[in-house]
């Protein structure tokens, strides 16, 4: 629960601390030692950011990429933040319906909303039980500060 909304979560997938899910097996890896994965925001991360409006990246595919550098930046509603790789790999391809039309996040977060594919070993990712855990643990932070937008 986010208060007195439910957010569900798919259980095919991981997730990720940067509040992302990521699905195995979008593509044939070019390496034997990684996985290619999708990636997209989680329930909480849509609930929380509200109607995205904008969508920006700022690296292209074929970039290899550091867990947590920046990669792109989004709008919505509710906020504007920073995006940031959710592990190490190889960046290899975004979603080009939502460079058009990003308002598919809202809409169908696990499905067309998807944000972009990556390769890497995925070790980093958190399964289902341990993404709640997480949740359980940065609510009352989350919880802060959405109220302190509503003060504003």
């Amino acid at each position: 629960m986010m208060g007195q909304f439910e957010a569900r979560f798919p259980t095919d997938r991981l997730y990720c601390k940067n509040h992302m899910w990521a699905r195995r097996g979008a593509a044939p890896p070019r390496s034997p030692d990684s996985t290619v994965f999708r990636f997209g925001f989680s329930a909480y991360a849509v609930r929380l950011l509200q109607d995205v409006y904008f969508l920006e990246w700022c690296v292209d595919p074929g970039t290899n990429l550091r867990e947590r550098q920046e990669i792109g930046n989004i709008e919505s509603s509710k906020a504007e933040s920073a995006l940031y790789a959710p592990m190490p790999g190889l960046l290899r391809r975004f979603n080009e319906l939502l460079l058009k039309d990003p308002s598919h996040i809202n809409v169908d977060t696990y499905g067309e909303g998807w944000l972009f594919m990556m390769e890497g070993a995925g070790d980093t990712l958190l399964t289902p039980p341990q993404y709640l855990e997480h949740l359980a643990q940065v609510w009352p932070i989350a919880q802060r500060t959405i109220k302190g937008q509503m003060n504003e």
